[in-house]
């Protein structure tokens, strides 16, 4: 990997001001652009300035004063000498504690932490960084006070610091430290991989590998997909980290070098560059249930609360999901060609709530996937964009109107139940039943006392003059001629009518309109029987009759009467059914409905 030599060359000035900038972002939105949305990401900081690191071992401890010292070679690279010095917890200028790693590097003025002495392998130390919140890291920079370590390794955390997974490996034994071979080459199948690399590579002398050096860990370099970081969720997760660990676990020792003194690790600076992770869709991170901006210094647990700002109708810590009714789509990362905001479903104002269906999705053209739920105001479906059972619309509003759907209310003894047409309000009434809610017995029938029948037919007796005889018999027995047999041949329901037929309906006629040579009956279909090649449906449909055919009653149809009607399929321009002389339209009974119901399910046909 990388080694830079030039703390300078990774740290500007600016960093180390505080772990998030303080622009005045009231009037600016970095993640829309005049009002479209577009990919936005936090500011770049140094992750660890100012955070408590956690050292397993630290001079000065166990309370008790320890010498250390740091070897001094010549040119070629003996040891001559060595320079020592005094670590005292008690001390204030001879302490070197951890929180000397993050504050601020000053290469005029160097504080270094010092681990305790005769930590050679096996022994091995640790310093530890908790985020707290998922980071897309950059770089692992350390700055040594003493010389290299022969083996060290950098691991990441992505739960909180309960399982650690390799970064990257340094030694000069990497197949006997760590099960390694040097110098691995790097593909777009292994990415994920840490690499073991030697810690001294790139070190002209002994020196350079010494105090003051630098070794930097930089997580995209050779991964190559790097170029390609948004459309790459493999590197997405290799970066991203809510704690980052060094551990060491071998000290470089000259061969001349015996005292014990020097078995110390020292650093002056521990450095993790990166951004908060919010998958495009924030700018910045704050400490839930603070409008102020995450300043330096927050300890473990204020960290912990740390969230992204989301934008772009997102939601969760990290800008990870929808928010709730944002569902039309499915949630993505926002990237440099598209912000991929959450869409609001559309539920026309009756409910708030909704649910991505990913079949819906495909189908549309992924344009629209969203299918609301607890629709509210009486409607139902997808889009709440219909009247649920029991109402119909009102179409003096639009759909959106909170009274859009108005009750049936299906008189509970005259109706058949409680639904009714969506469109006009009519309900299904009993026989001898009309109204619109079926609230009132039609001409020729009187209330009855059953709430089975609650209109009964007023019986009639027959007047044995015939007043219903023409006076003209020249003039009947014309008709009769011209009509022929129709009416007697078309009275009565068999099963070979219903067999040679191509439909077969039970319907009640609302209204009729002579226009021209045709009469147009409006009439509402109850039940489907048979049908062939044309789909009726139950509903408001349209039937022609010739003027011709009606005055000889064949068929014989009258407004507000129900009737089973069999007949062929047949096709108009006007659109609707065409009944004609070979029609059987018959007035419906229950004793018909019984035995339509005997030949259906006889299946004889």
């Amino acid at each position: 990997m990388r080694l830079l030599s030039q703390p300078s060359n990774i740290f500007s000035q600016a960093e180390h001001i505080g772990i998030f900038s303080n622009q005045d972002m009231e009037n600016i939105d970095p993640c829309y652009d005049e009002g479209r949305a577009i990919k936005c990401t936090a500011d770049f900081v140094n992750v660890a300035f100012e955070r408590p690191i956690v050292a397993t071992s630290t001079c000065g401890e166990s309370n008790r004063m320890s010498r250390h010292c740091q070897p001094l070679s010549n040119k070629q690279g003996q040891v001559t000498s060595k320079s020592c010095f005094l670590c005292d917890k008690s001390s204030s200028r001879r302490q070197h504690p951890p929180s000397y790693l993050t504050d601020l590097n000053n290469s005029n003025n160097l504080t270094c932490w010092v681990s305790e002495n005769n930590v050679q392998y096996p022994k091995n130390v640790s310093l530890t960084l908790h985020i707290g919140k998922k980071f897309e890291i950059t770089y692992v920079s350390l700055q040594f006070c003493s010389m290299r370590p022969e083996s060290m390794a950098v691991y990441k955390s992505v739960d909180n610091g309960k399982t650690w997974i390799p970064f990257q490996f340094y030694s000069t034994h990497c197949q006997q430290m760590y099960n390694k071979q040097p110098k691995a080459i790097i593909s777009k199948a292994n990415e994920q991989e840490a690499l073991c690399t030697d810690p001294f590579v790139g070190t002209s002398d002994s020196n350079s590998a010494g105090s003051g050096s630098r070794l930097a860990f930089v997580a995209l370099e050779g991964r190559p997909s790097a170029h390609y970081f948004d459309n790459s969720p493999v590197l997405q997760d290799w970066v991203t980290a809510t704690d980052i660990r060094v551990t060491f676990n071998r000290l470089a020792i000259a061969q001349d070098e015996a005292f014990k003194e020097s078995h110390y690790y020292s650093l002056s600076d521990f450095a993790v560059g990166g951004r908060c992770k919010c998958n495009g869709h924030a700018s910045r991170c704050f400490v839930q249930g603070e409008s102020l901006l995450l300043h330096s210094g927050l300890d473990k647990e204020a960290s912990s609360k740390l969230v992204c700002e989301c934008r772009h109708n997102t939601a969760g810590n990290d800008c990870e999901k929808c928010k709730p009714f944002y569902s039309d789509r499915p949630w993505a990362r926002a990237t440099d060609r598209g912000a991929h905001e959450c869409i609001a479903c559309n539920c026309n104002q009756h409910s708030r709530h909704c649910r991505f269906n990913k079949k819906l999705y495909l189908l549309s053209g992924r344009k629209s996937g969203g299918t609301c739920v607890r629709c509210r105001h009486n409607t139902a479906g997808r889009h709440c964009h219909y009247c649920a059972e029991g109402y119909f619309r009102d179409l003096n509003k639009p759909i959106t109107h909170p009274t859009a759907c108005l009750a049936c209310e299906c008189h509970s003894i005259g109706a058949l139940g409680q639904s009714c047409n969506q469109t006009t309000g009519q309900c299904q009434c009993k026989k001898g039943v009309i109204g619109l809610k079926c609230d009132r017995c039609g001409k020729g029938f009187q209330q009855s006392k059953s709430p089975i029948a609650p209109c009964i037919k007023i019986a009639r007796f027959q007047d044995s003059r015939r007043s219903t005889r023409r006076r003209d018999g020249d003039n009947d027995d014309a008709d009769m001629n011209r009509c022929g047999n129709c009416n007697k041949r078309l009275k009565k329901f068999t099963t070979k009518q219903f067999c040679k037929k191509d439909f077969a309906i039970h319907t009640r006629v609302t209204s009729r309109e002579i226009i021209g040579d045709w009469a147009k009956f409006t009439v509402q279909i109850y039940n489907v029987f048979k049908v062939s090649r044309d789909r009726l449906r139950r509903g408001p449909e349209t039937v022609w009759v010739s003027v011709k055919d009606l005055n000889c009653k064949c068929p014989k149809l009258r407004v507000s009467r129900n009737y089973l009607v069999v007949a062929r399929d047949s096709s108009s321009s006007r659109g609707g059914i065409i009944l004609d002389k070979s029609s059987l339209v018959v007035g419906w009974s229950e004793r018909l409905s019984e035995r339509v119901r005997r030949v259906t399910m006889s299946h004889k046909c």
